[in-house]
């Protein structure tokens, strides 16, 4: 009973414990010192930082009419090594010495100085070259990042038809060219921190200025400035620090691969979260009937939008309840089916040895595992695996009375219904969900799945997404913002941005139709 209520209870942010600041991770130490104009004073203390690195590249030269020496560092594998030899090696040796520095300037951009060794420590390991002269106690940082990355390419997770064939890259400076893209507005915001004590992550907080609630963003960044880990190596670990409630079973945030939907929800007034080396972004704040939207939805007719909107809601239903429906019916409220199915039934459950509970409960194991094992097989053969298993072994198990033919037709209703959500955390929270509600409806009938399903509804109403409600516009209610719900109205009768996003400017720009001649 404790873990359900734990389950099931809606609980704030700012009730929970975070861990303590260690004063110093254990072997880790933070080099703060100034550096020295000795230049080999300064290239042995780089050894002594960066001790069993054998891709640390130590390239020393001299440079000007005075032959100053001069060493540039770098990690090799980091740094792209073009721009290393023809922006900065090339101009120092062969190049005319500037007048104010007293000797060649790279030809590169974003260049700083710095004189502590903790920044240059950071600067190498991000991929940036630094250069070290002898006789300056300071050191030339040059953004000479160039880390192996893919191409970018059509989204895996979230395929679509009309869509744009661009995902998200594990580069977080790429993702944030793809928005800017989209948005070349001068209110797009960008607010950058850095989460991570051994793998510093550079995390990026997206908005724009005129839309997006001060407030709301204040409550991210303090809750993103809060996460003190080893690292964070995805957006999908960072949800789950930054979250309302961490017992729920229903994902808070959303995370998508596409950057056409986070465009789509930063015009709504919402935040994005871009966390590199990540091919994902997290969306915030999120509401509950945001994770049944497709970028699709705004690109057909707003009639056939509107009928696959209500049929991803009716899927939802059918993947959540049908098994424990099966199991009800059976088990308790048999009298509720028709003589001639009811018979139908019996002739098929006639050789099963089973419970309906244990009959359901075996075969939605089944599919789960084939469905992990289509994953984790090789692309080619994982669809075919997982077809021509699924009938081989379906089959097979009727003519051995293990399951009967309707439990085998409501297994396959259910999966079809769960593979039409969009998004796949919300269809991982379903297939969860099934199970508890297949028990109660196993001791309880009718009765257990009306319960279940209104803790259900409770709880939802009781969850929180940074904040906002996270079961808006149904709870609280808001008319105005049905439009984009179970149907969707034309996009020109859209003009106010959603409530549940708190946005500073409610009505869109340019939301008008222009007449034609039958209007």
């Amino acid at each position: 009973m404790f873990l359900f209520g734990r389950l099931f209870k809606g609980k704030r942010y700012s009730q929970r414990e975070y861990p303590k600041k260690l004063s110093q991770p254990r072997n880790q130490t933070v080099e703060s010192h100034s550096l020295n104009q000795d230049l080999s004073q300064n290239i042995e203390e780089a050894k002594r930082l960066f001790p069993a690195s054998p891709d640390l590249v130590i390239y020393r030269f001299v440079t000007g009419p005075q032959k100053t020496p001069a060493a540039l560092l770098y990690l090799d594998g980091l740094t792209d090594k073009n721009s290393v030899n023809n922006n900065i090696l090339r101009p120092m040796m062969y190049g005319t010495p500037d007048v104010k520095q007293g000797f060649p300037v790279p030809t590169i951009g974003g260049v700083r100085t710095i004189s502590a060794w903790v920044d240059v420590e950071n600067a190498i390991l991000f991929g940036e070259s630094a250069l070290f002269i002898e006789g300056r106690q300071q050191a030339w940082i040059y953004d000479t990042q160039g880390w192996p990355q893919r191409a970018i390419e059509d989204p895996q997770l979230e395929s679509s038809l009309k869509g744009a064939h661009q995902g998200f890259v594990e580069t977080g400076m790429q993702n944030i060219a793809l928005l800017r893209r989209y948005i070349p507005d001068k209110e797009l915001r960008i607010v950058e921190h850095t989460v991570g004590r051994r793998g510093k992550s550079k995390i990026w907080i997206m908005y724009l200025g005129d839309v997006a609630h001060p407030e709301v963003l204040q409550e991210l960044e303090t809750r993103i400035e809060k996460v003190d880990v080893d690292a964070v190596i995805n957006s999908g670990e960072l949800a789950q620090y930054i979250e309302d409630n961490p017992y729920s079973p229903f994902p808070q945030l959303i995370t998508t691969e596409r950057p056409d939907s986070a465009v789509s929800q930063l015009l709504q007034g919402r935040f994005i979260v871009i966390v590199d080396r990540s091919p994902s972004v997290i969306i915030a704040p999120a509401g509950f009937t945001a994770f049944f939207q497709s970028v699709d939805d705004y690109s057909a007719r707003w009639q056939i939008a509107s009928f696959i909107r209500l049929l991803r809601f009716i899927a939802f239903m059918i993947a959540l309840l049908l098994p424990a429906i099966y199991i009800a019916v059976i088990s308790f409220n048999f009298e509720v089916i028709p003589l001639q199915l009811l018979l139908s039934i019996a002739e098929s459950r006639a050789r099963v040895p089973f419970p309906p509970l244990l009959e359901a409960m075996l075969m939605e194991v089944t599919l789960e595992m084939m469905r992990e094992a289509g994953i984790r097989l090789p692309a080619p053969v994982g669809q075919t695996i997982g077809i021509v298993g699924g009938i081989v072994v379906g089959q097979a198990a009727v003519q051995a009375g293990v399951v009967s033919n309707i439990m085998v037709i409501v297994v396959a209703s259910t999966a079809i219904a769960s593979f039409i959500l969009p998004s796949y955390d919300m269809g991982a929270s379903v297939r969860l969900l099934r199970f508890p509600m297949m028990f109660i409806a196993s001791m309880f009938g009718f009765i257990g799945i009306v319960i279940g399903f209104m803790a259900l509804v409770a709880h939802l109403v009781a969850l929180e997404s940074l904040g906002t409600p996270y079961g808006s516009p149904l709870a609280p209610f808001r008319l105005s913002d049905m439009k984009d719900t179970f149907i969707r109205l034309p996009l020109w009768n859209m003009f106010n941005r959603p409530k549940s996003a708190r946005p500073i400017q409610d009505m869109r720009f340019g939301r008008k139709r222009p007449k034609g001649d039958d209007s």
